[in-house]
């Protein structure tokens, strides 16, 4: 079977959809429909949260990288097996880069799915007006249709009257009212909220968060919403595995990495093996390749520096197998990594590159890499589609030799990336 679909959005960032997202999941969760997660748009952190709802994998519904094509087989691979898809938007429901038959907005990734959407609006500072943001969301021009809304961080009783006032002048129903709620927040840090796999403490918050979501919402009307019953083949691998079998690093360091991808490896028939270099565990034996994904290396940069087993290790493992790292995995893989604090602490040395936090710049966006060598997983030119979103910079080094690369846009950018022997890395995270 295959699961219908909805798609959480809202008029702009900040309005309570993640949390508003994962405590649906487990409030529709409890009633005994099998739920699943989605996000759309590039963003490794909401998906852990979705999965800690459901107990299911989220995938990236990119409408920008992966394409239609590629939108409708990842919806449709995650949506098999389960009753109901609940996804969650990125930024306000046009926000977006679109160029021709490609658009990373949830407005579009919802219309190519047929998901309707469920809209989240603050209530912080308005009545009555935030139905007229929901009638204009409504009304855009080649807008999804909308099934409703919820309306979040409602101050009181006579608050809930005057916004009830405002819904019943126009044809978008009212599906929720959340008050404002302490138990409705999560913390944040620089790339976003703080890890799903960092809180101990998480079961007890979704499940309040579900509480809170089972008071205020009407869920057998939200579920009753959803739409989108087509099916797909399961989605391809989006790249190929570099090897055979994969040593993957994971931990609070080392965590961005797309479920999409790791299906997409499993399923070209890649064993997958997990290590972690916070553990001081090196790439296991017997590998032929070695991933490093993105994380938060900056915040541990001592503890990894002083971790001699895994540091050793991946030197002896790069003797004989291919290593690529993404952004964080990137940065370890360098010379060095100024903290914070502006300490500076040696890394692997097997790519010519110093990293900073403390000198930080945000890079963020979309991007276009023309490979300029065969790394196992993408062929020398060829291109691969995928983003930045890091505030480290690069401080010192050798001339990028990695790919020659391209914003959202197509408009060049400095190349970008190292390659020296069977080790590769860049700040770019590939998508497909």
């Amino acid at each position: 079977m295959l699961g219908r679909g909805l798609l959480v959005a809202a008029a702009r960032s900040g309005a309570g959809k993640t949390v508003i997202t994962v405590g649906l999941q487990r409030a529709l969760a409890r009633t005994g429909r099998r739920v699943a997660g989605a996000k759309a748009g590039p963003d490794y952190i909401d998906p852990g949260f979705h999965a800690a709802a459901t107990g299911r994998s989220s995938f990236n519904l990119d409408g920008f990288a992966l394409g239609p094509e590629g939108v409708k087989g990842a919806a449709a691979s995650v949506a098999r097996g389960v009753d109901l898809v609940v996804a969650e938007g990125a930024m306000g429901l046009y926000d977006g880069l679109t160029i021709a038959e490609r658009s990373g907005t949830s407005a579009s990734v919802a219309t190519m799915l047929g998901w309707p959407i469920i809209l989240v609006l603050d209530a912080g500072g308005a009545a009555q007006t935030v139905a007229a943001v929901a009638h204009g969301l409504a009304l855009y021009p080649a807008a999804p249709p909308i099934a409703g809304a919820i309306v979040n961080r409602v101050a009181s009783p006579r608050h809930r009257v005057m916004i009830e006032a405002g819904f019943a002048r126009i044809d978008v129903p009212l599906l929720g009212v959340v008050a404002a709620d302490d138990r409705m927040t999560l913390p944040s840090r620089h790339l976003g909220l703080v890890q799903a796999r960092e809180r101990t403490d998480l079961a007890e918050r979704i499940d309040a968060m579900a509480d809170v979501i089972a008071a205020g919402c009407d869920l057998d009307a939200i579920a009753a919403a959803a739409g989108g019953t087509f099916d797909a083949p399961r989605a391809p691998a989006t790249i190929r595995p570099p090897g055979q079998r994969i040593a993957i690093a994971r931990d609070d360091a080392f965590a961005f990495l797309y479920p999409h991808i790791v299906q997409g490896w499993r399923d070209a028939g890649a064993e997958l093996t997990w290590f972690s270099p916070l553990a001081d565990e090196a790439p296991p034996r017997g590998c032929d390749a070695c991933w490093l994904p993105g994380g938060y290396p900056e915040l541990h940069a001592g503890r990894l520096a002083s971790n001699r087993d895994f540091l050793d290790g991946l030197r002896a493992f790069a003797l004989h197998g291919r290593v690529h790292g993404e952004c964080g995995g990137y940065m370890v893989l360098g010379r060095g990594l100024e903290d914070a604090d502006g300490q500076r602490h040696a890394m692997a040395d097997l790519l010519p590159v110093e990293t900073s936090f403390a000198r930080r710049k945000l890079h963020l966006g979309y991007r276009r890499a023309t490979w300029r060598r065969d790394l196992g997983f993408v062929s020398a030119g060829t291109t691969s589609w995928g983003h930045e979103y890091h505030y480290a910079s690069q401080t010192d080094g050798a001339p990028a030799t990695l790919a020659d690369m391209a914003d959202g846009t197509g408009a060049s950018l400095a190349p970008a990336g190292h390659a020296v022997g069977n080790v590769s890395g860049g700040f770019f995270h590939i998508i497909a």
